[in-house]
């Protein structure tokens, strides 16, 4: 079995492409959630609140060739790519393009711009903004077909399209990739495109918040007085490096993937599995030869869906009892969907490399029916870890859990 390291790491986020920027923004109680007075018009939508990028704009010397296939989740995505491997020393390095380097990467769905033009074809049988490309940037596997294509790389490519673990499975089967000696070198991680169709998926089912007039007040994971999820927008990679590999090029190791769960609930496709989410948590412990008191701090899931956070509360105390920190940055970007596992785990270890983690914004009051936990709420929480876990849990009943350990 070989050693995986992390070796460069980026993200676009609502509050900043950069973890300087971001983590001032956590430091001021600042959320990226707005209002969106653009979407009034869809008169049965209800919820009002996002986490748009608003200032997300392609780099110049990206060719009008290479955007041709590319809609937003995938400049999302490349964008946050181009940046991991400038920060892994590996952007514009030969060995990424002579097999040695994949991609595992995943979203939600591809870009909706293109689902509209096909579905303006069936309605009224029109070709209108239809073209070569319009495929490209609505299939699934966009964003992992567009990065391996973007940097030439011609390594395995894994698309993992699950919803809100698309980011975290991404990372956690390159992991495996490597572990099991496949290739030395994966890009991972997940993005998505702000659209309100999305906002609609989780407004039918009364999962959305409707605090539009107050923004900046949700949504409230774990809190007594949430109301419902706010969908948010951006694109998080992870260069993962095999350990003896990294060393021999002397990359800098941010940290290491030393354990990954993930399993299916099997019951329901939106009601989570309190036995379930547990047992992918204990699969990552097991993989990584770790008892539960190791794990220094989760970043939780957390919606700030009712059955979500209390689901993933349960499963979480079951297993590590009421001393496990817990917190949650959904709070200030909102749900990212397949982007949330790769900038959560992006962010995990931000926080465990300078020992000082973010609380969960909004969080005054805890729910009494969530499992008893020791949540971060107010300040940054001052702590040394030598492990901490990421969760994710998704639609369909994918549940997935990733370990990093601190790097020395």
């Amino acid at each position: 079995m070989k050693r995986v390291v992390v070796t460069g790491m980026a993200g676009i986020t609502s509050l900043g492409s950069d973890w300087a920027s971001i983590e001032a923004n956590f430091m001021a109680g600042r959320s990226g959630i707005r209002r969106m007075d653009e979407w009034d018009r869809f008169t049965e939508l209800n919820t009002r609140l996002a986490g748009p990028i608003d200032d997300f704009a392609v780099p110049a010397h990206w060719t009008r060739k290479q955007l041709r296939s590319m809609g937003r989740v995938s400049r999302l995505a490349v964008g946050a790519a181009e940046q991991a491997l400038q920060d892994a020393g590996l952007l514009g390095n030969p060995i990424i393009r002579d097999g040695r380097m994949g991609v595992a990467c995943g979203s939600s769905t591809g870009s909706t711009d293109e689902i509209k033009a096909f579905g303006n074809m069936l309605l009224n049988s029109v070709a209108e903004g239809l073209n070569a490309n319009s495929y490209v940037r609505m299939m699934p596997h966009t964003t992992a077909a567009n990065i391996s294509i973007f940097f030439g790389l011609t390594g395995r490519l894994i698309p993992t399209s699950s919803a809100c673990t698309s980011g975290s499975q991404g990372i956690g089967y390159a992991y495996e990739a490597i572990k099991f000696g496949r290739l030395p070198l994966m890009l991972a991680g997940g993005a998505e495109e702000l659209c309100p169709t999305e906002a609609m998926v989780f407004d039918a089912l009364y999962a959305t918040s409707l605090k539009n007039d107050a923004p900046q007040t949700s949504p409230r994971p774990y809190d007594n007085g949430r109301d419902g999820l706010v969908i948010g927008e951006g694109g998080g990679m992870l260069v993962l490096e095999e350990l003896e590999h990294a060393q021999a090029r002397g990359a800098h190791i941010h940290a290491e993937i030393v354990g990954f769960g993930s399993n299916a609930d099997g019951q329901h496709t939106t009601r989570p599995e309190v036995s379930t989410m547990r047992r992918a948590m204990e699969l990552a412990l097991e993989d990584a030869g770790l008892e539960a008191r190791a794990i220094g701090y989760v970043n939780g899931h957390g919606t700030a869906t009712e059955q979500g956070d209390i689901a993933e509360t349960l499963a979480t105390h079951a297993l590590f009892g009421a001393r496990m920190p817990i917190s949650s940055q959904k709070s200030f970007l909102g749900h990212t969907l397949g982007a949330c596992g790769a900038l959560e785990s992006w962010f995990s270890i931000e926080m465990m490399n300078r020992d000082r983690y973010v609380p969960t914004l909004n969080l005054d009051h805890i729910d009494p029916r969530c499992g008893e936990l020791d949540y971060l709420r107010g300040e940054f929480r001052p702590m040394h870890n030598d492990y901490v876990m990421n969760n994710n849990f998704a639609f369909g009943g994918v549940n997935t859990s990733l370990i990093f350990r601190r790097w020395a």
